[in-house]
């Protein structure tokens, strides 16, 4: 199971398990060092001014080894501008190297971020300035997310994939694979539900740590960055075990797996 991903585009290589900062999390600066010393360098920011901005703004570590990914809710040319602006500000840093347009979900959103006067625009324009690297998207729509990492426009896909939503397989590994697009995978845990008992789990069982379901989403060839969004500093802690024992799981831990994702998903709720 490789340990590093290669992003392009002049990012430094990552290792394949980034850290994400969801705004109602309790990270401090502190706790977003101690994942960078212990070898983190995707760091996925959701925009708050929280601990993962104050260790980029107070120089924490070394910048130019840490990628920054940004999730960018402007729509139109004019909103992103200013969000990208506020972003940089916000971090005192010249470069994001990472924007992926957040949570598109409508084929209506693509068409107003990619047409006349859209957000793709703002950022085509910050990157011929040294200030973006990559390009992406990110969605909970299978097929449509497939359609547009196809388009040509993406350099970047970031998706749902976990034990219990494996869809991704079939409906979007096949394409980013033959376009040699980066995934980045979130929801390894789907949000929790995947540690917890569902009713017809078999007599003695014990849902697998979260370190198990990382391994699971990083065994996939086709997934390049798994993001951990631990809520404080023991989840961090919890999380961080993985790098101590990098493997796949064996076949049996990977039979485990599945099948208590297959539980899971029908039993935590529906979601397509």
């Amino acid at each position: 199971m490789p340990r590093v991903a290669h992003l392009g585009h002049q990012c430094p290589r990552v290792l394949r398990v980034g850290l994400a900062t969801l705004g109602d999390k309790h990270l401090e600066c502190e706790d977003v060092e101690h994942a960078v010393a212990r070898g983190i360098n995707y760091l996925n920011w959701c925009g708050y001014d929280d601990g993962l901005a104050q260790a980029v703004r107070r120089n924490r570590f070394d910048r130019e080894q840490v990628v920054i990914a940004l999730q960018l809710s402007g729509r139109t040319r004019s909103a992103a501008s200013r969000e990208i602006a506020d972003a940089l500000n916000t971090l005192c840093t010249t470069r994001i190297d990472v924007v992926t347009f957040y949570y598109v979900e409508e084929t209506s959103e693509w068409e107003e971020i990619t047409g006349r006067g859209g957000a793709l625009e703002a950022v085509e324009e910050v990157r011929k300035r040294g200030q973006v690297r990559i390009a992406g998207l990110t969605t909970h729509q299978r097929a449509l997310g497939a359609k547009w990492a196809d388009s040509g426009k993406l350099d970047l896909l970031m998706i749902r994939y976990n034990a219990a939503h494996r869809g991704a397989e079939q409906d979007v590994f096949p394409i980013t694979d033959r376009r040699g697009i980066p995934v980045v995978a979130f929801t390894a845990q789907r949000w929790g539900a995947l540690r917890k008992h569902t009713p017809e789990d078999p007599s003695g069982f014990m849902p697998p740590p979260a370190s198990a379901w990382y391994r699971f989403a990083l065994a996939n060839p086709s997934v390049s960055v798994v993001l951990m969004a631990p809520g404080n500093r023991r989840e961090l802690e919890e999380d961080l075990t993985l790098l101590e024992d990098w493997r796949p799981p064996h076949p049996e831990e990977l039979e485990i797996l599945i099948a208590h994702g297959q539980r899971v998903r029908k039993h935590a709720g529906l979601f397509p």
